[in-house]
């Protein structure tokens, strides 16, 4: 009771002070939100949140924006961002981009920074679709190739209720190669840290509080209950670099890796609270900052990751009435073509049968001996049942095709012992087998490659099948490179869609084509 009547009295005194003899009063502090999410990726609809205790469905990009709009009813200025990775999936590339922004618009963005999907329609098509945007989409480190001509605006300052926000956004170099080579062929992306500085020294000495938007870091892990599986859990250490590297900077939302934090990490050395969501809309990023009145520097802080409850968050009527208007124009997407047996999901550090399936169609399509699939490239789980063109196309959005090659034994196991590095997920295979021990040193993990129980011998040739994306390279499988492409056996998503159509009731394939020895 004493401490209140002593700060109620000295709130009379700085009041007569300013009255009596002009003494400038204490500054009250000031209270700011952001709000951020990242590898979103147009995830429009709840999903099962069969790996969560006490939640039916999660996500939802209609629900979370309820979520959204009942937290700007409080009393503080906020502030809401992306790090990237708007686009992918079917809607997303009948319109070619422009519901994702359409629907950033509708849920109140106040600025994007480019993420790698960005790019999976090309250059051109997302450097025309991002003029759609009435918020600030941001890269400081693209430049058409060769010169010095921007690609995006670099950085921008953003004010609202009193308090005056620095926005700069970079995409990892590193991010590059999770993209199709010629897509992003036009631009050079340069040294992340370098170009951060550069913005930030344009730009501290006019704002409160600078937020870095990154998108960088080890590719995520594709896997939808990867938040709770240990094995497929990113680290952030990319953005604990890039906040050692600069200076100036407050706060980091970053994406690619899906690395959540459910608290912030602070940089040690600069102070730089660094936050990321799990992606796909399943969690809304919070951090509320506590600004002292005078210096504008920040006092205290509270961040967390707020599970998006779909049963708890009616969804927006205006996002929803967007997504389903857009739905309408493409009704050929919501035909049903074929049935699946079973709910098949996707696995980024082991085999699925979901990838065994896909690995098998495109074996079969080719008429190759042995197949490969990347499971990067599995977006999103098969439902069971009923299985619709846009159930194909969101599994793998990718406009990408089937290429065939020759591959000898030992260039087989060369992208084997990549594939189990993990850095991008073990490779889906089909006509071959493998054993393996993951306790064992990189490029040391496979014990045997066989065909049919037959070891594959170094010499040994076989006709192979792969995605576009790592036949040329991508994802470090740079092994595929060492060879002639022999033909191309298709557009992938028509494969899929056919081979749906064509089978009464599509069936899970078994398990155990890679087999981890480690615990034996």
């Amino acid at each position: 009771m004493r401490n209140n009547a002593f700060f109620f009295s000295l709130k009379i005194v700085c009041f007569w002070s300013v009255l009596w003899f002009g003494l400038p009063a204490i500054a009250a502090e000031k209270k700011v939100t952001l709000l951020f999410t990242n590898d979103v990726e147009s995830a429009y609809d709840p999903i099962p949140a069969f790996w969560l205790d006490g939640l039916e469905r999660i996500g939802g990009i209609a629900e979370m924006t309820t979520l959204i709009n009942e937290i700007r009813l409080r009393q503080t200025p906020t502030f809401l961002f992306d790090s990237g990775d708007i686009f992918t999936g079917a809607l997303a590339k009948e319109t070619q981009g422009a519901l994702a922004f359409d629907l950033m618009a509708a849920m109140g963005y106040d600025a994007l920074g480019i993420g790698n999907h960005e790019f999976e329609y090309g250059v051109e098509v997302f450097g025309w679709q991002k003029n759609r945007a009435p918020f600030p989409v941001l890269s400081a480190n693209m430049f058409y190739k060769g010169t010095d001509l921007p690609f995006a605006q670099a950085h921008t300052i953003i004010e609202r209720d009193g308090v005056r926000i620095g926005v700069v956004a970079i995409m990892g170099r590193d991010a590059v190669s999770a993209i199709i080579p010629a897509f992003i062929a036009p631009l050079d992306v340069t040294d992340e840290a370098i170009a951060v500085q550069k913005s930030v020294d344009a730009i501290r000495g006019e704002v409160d509080i600078v937020v870095l938007l990154t998108h960088q870091g080890k590719t995520a892990p594709m896997q939808t209950d990867a938040e709770t599986d240990p094995r497929t859990q990113r680290d952030i250490d990319a953005d604990i670099r890039l906040a050692g590297a600069v200076t100036g900077v407050d706060v980091m939302f970053s994406g690619h890796a899906d690395a959540g934090t459910p608290e912030p990490v602070v940089h040690p050395e600069t102070g730089t609270l660094i936050m990321q969501t799990y992606g796909q809309a399943t969690h809304l990023g919070f951090l509320e900052l506590t600004l002292d009145g005078d210096t504008r520097q920040i006092t205290s802080y509270d961040g967390k990751l707020i599970p998006v409850d779909a049963d708890k968050y009616a969804p927006d009527p205006l996002v929803r009435a967007k997504i389903e208007a857009a739905r309408a124009q493409f009704p050929e997407l919501f035909e049903v073509i074929g049935k699946s047996s079973t709910y098949m999901n996707r696995k980024y550090m082991e085999e699925s049968a979901l990838g065994n399936l896909f690995a098998d169609i495109f074996r079969e399509k080719a008429g190759t001996d042995i197949a490969f699939l990347h499971p990067g490239s599995l977006r999103k789980d098969l439902p069971a049942g009923d299985i619709r063109r846009v159930d194909i196309l969101d599994v793998y959005p990718f406009i990408d095709h089937v290429l065939t090659m020759e591959l000898n034994g030992r260039q087989i196991r060369d992208l084997v012992e990549q594939s189990l590095t993990f850095e991008r997920g073990l490779l889906e295979i089909s006509g071959f087998e493998v054993t393996y021990d993951r306790s064992k040193p990189e490029r040391q993990r496979v014990l045997s490659v066989s065909r049919g129980g037959k070891p594959v011998k170094p010499d040994d040739v076989f006709t192979a099948a792969a995605p576009t994306i790592i036949a040329n390279g991508a994802d470090l499988f740079t092994t595929f490179t060492e060879v002639e492409k022999t033909g191309n056996a298709g557009l992938i998503s028509e494969i899929l869609l056919s081979y749906f159509a064509n089978h009464d009731k599509v069936e899970a394939p078994a398990l155990g084509r890679q087999i981890d020895l480690t615990l034996k």
